[in-house]
């Protein structure tokens, strides 16, 4: 009976002590007050939605329309090495919780085994003719004892009276949960740089195609120009200003032919793995290959969802259950070790009446001098609290300036784009009529020049805004914390 009561009193006291341990961490807060209420609002700033938007819940399969470009991203998702990387360090992550984590319950092993040994005075007893007894009462005709035993316990658990245990744990479960966001955000931003770098083939498209074009045109200008210095209709120096002019479109077509090449490494590099010539870009064109009514709302409680910012709140709540841990550890630390057996003479009288034994030892420590060692960790915790403090409202004040960036450009990008095409449209309209009035005689071969120039340049502007305008839609959608689906 007294062991049954012993074992109810260490069952109730480890009971208990997980009851009523105390925490003495700071308790979790989110901090406010580093980024405006609302987005920014008026003069280059579109006007926002009235309703919250949780752009989060957009796919990039919405998102991205063109299904080559979703191909890619899904790819990437797939091959991608640093993304393989962040998956990793989720595992590793869940992995170290678990190992913190089980330092919260005790560790409870079984221990079986026999011991032989020698019996001098039941030898002596049975040598001498005592007759039935020896010495110490051991049986005279028993020269050698076999001791059995069995046990089943635990040996140090920490009664976290403090909440030392419990704290690491806590901050355990919070990197683990602020590694989990960084594989959130390595999706986002890696969805990002593979639209990015396949917008930027596309466009790069289009200007070798430009430029194909505008040196067919600069040729005809140039066997022109040629044909009446052979006449004497103009000097020398018009034909090498018409050959300059040609040798331009000529680098330039080396050039981005290179520099597609480039793109297509840098695609196959996000990817993982060689993407097919079949889902490559092969024009940019006018009609946006992303959703082109990305909906945004007022509030910048938006950003609070955003994976970086998320796991930067995730590091805090970590380094303030650190600082719980510390300042556990100014007070005694209270283990136990309790064992729970049966030991016999005899292998079948093992579990047999009488056999049980049992111990329980707690012990307490405190250390009476360390050199201020344990406060020295406490004052640490607290400054990596000020730390994560820090860097969590860098990162939300980093992440309202990314989106307020692409909020003024998508305000005036449409205007952009609208007084580039205009410009473009009037250059090679004004290229057209200088080109019939130096036919004709009536203008020098100078404005000519000038106006091919000029309407080369504007063409090769507008695909640059053209471009500006799909990776906003990109960077806005990204910044806003889309791609998670």
């Amino acid at each position: 009976m007294s062991k049954v009561m012993t074992l109810r009193s260490l069952t109730l006291l480890i009971a208990t002590t997980a009851l009523t341990a105390c925490n003495l961490a700071p308790k979790n807060v989110r901090p406010e007050g580093a980024i405006p209420l609302t987005l920014p609002q008026g003069g280059p700033y579109p006007a926002l939605g009235a309703e919250q938007a949780d752009v989060t819940r957009i796919a990039y399969r919405a998102f991205f329309v063109d299904p080559r470009l979703q191909a890619v991203i899904a790819t990437a998702l797939e091959n991608n090495r640093d993304y393989r990387v962040t998956a990793a360090n989720v595992l590793v992550a869940r992995a170290q919780y678990r190992v913190t984590r089980a330092s919260q319950v005790p560790t409870t092993s079984a221990n079986g085994g026999v011991t032989y040994t020698n019996n001098p005075f039941g030898a002596l007893g049975g040598a001498g003719g005592a007759g039935t007894g020896g010495a110490g009462g051991v049986p005279a005709q028993t020269g050698n004892l076999e001791i059995y035993q069995a046990s089943v316990g635990f040996s140090a658990f920490e009664l976290d009276l403090f909440g030392r245990v419990r704290n690491l744990s806590q901050a355990g479960l919070q990197e683990y949960f602020a590694t989990e966001e960084a594989q959130r955000a390595a999706r986002i931003a890696l969805i990002g740089e593979v639209a990015t770098a396949w917008l930027t083939m596309a466009a790069d498209q289009d200007q070798l195609r430009l430029s194909r074009e505008t040196l067919t045109s600069f040729g005809r200008t140039l066997e022109l120009t040629r044909a009446q210095f052979r006449v004497g209709v103009i000097s020398e120096l018009e034909v090498q200003q018409a050959e300059t002019t040609y040798q331009q479109a000529r680098n330039d077509i080396a050039a981005l032919t290179a520099q597609i090449a480039q793109d297509q490494n840098a695609i196959n590099l996000l990817a993982g793995t060689t993407v097919p010539l079949e889902q490559l870009p092969t024009e940019l064109g006018e009609r946006d290959p992303v959703l082109a009514n990305l909906p945004t709302g007022v509030s910048s409680t938006v950003l609070l969802r955003r994976p970086d910012v998320l796991q930067a709140e995730r590091r805090l709540y970590a380094a303030n259950a650190n600082i719980g841990a510390a300042r556990a550890a100014l007070f005694p630390t209270i283990s136990l070790t309790a064992t729970l057996g049966t030991i016999s003479t005899a292998l079948g009288g093992l579990f047999g009446s009488g056999t049980q034994n049992f111990s329980i030892a707690p012990a307490a420590t405190l250390p009476l001098f360390d050199g201020g060692q344990r406060r020295g960790n406490v004052e640490v915790a607290r400054a990596q609290q000020l730390a994560a403090v820090a860097t969590y409202e860098g990162t939300l004040q980093t992440a309202f300036r990314e989106v307020a960036d692409a909020l003024a450009t998508r305000g005036t990008i449409g205007e952009q784009l609208s007084a580039q095409t205009a410009r473009a449209q009037a250059a090679a309209t004004a290229q057209r009529l200088s080109d019939a009035r130096y036919r004709a005689g009536i203008d020098s071969f100078l404005n000519t020049l000038d106006a091919q120039r000029t309407s080369y340049a504007a063409r090769q502007t507008l695909v640059q805004t053209r471009l500006a305008r799909a990776t906003n839609l990109v960077t806005l959608y990204r910044t806003l914390g889309g791609g998670l689906n």
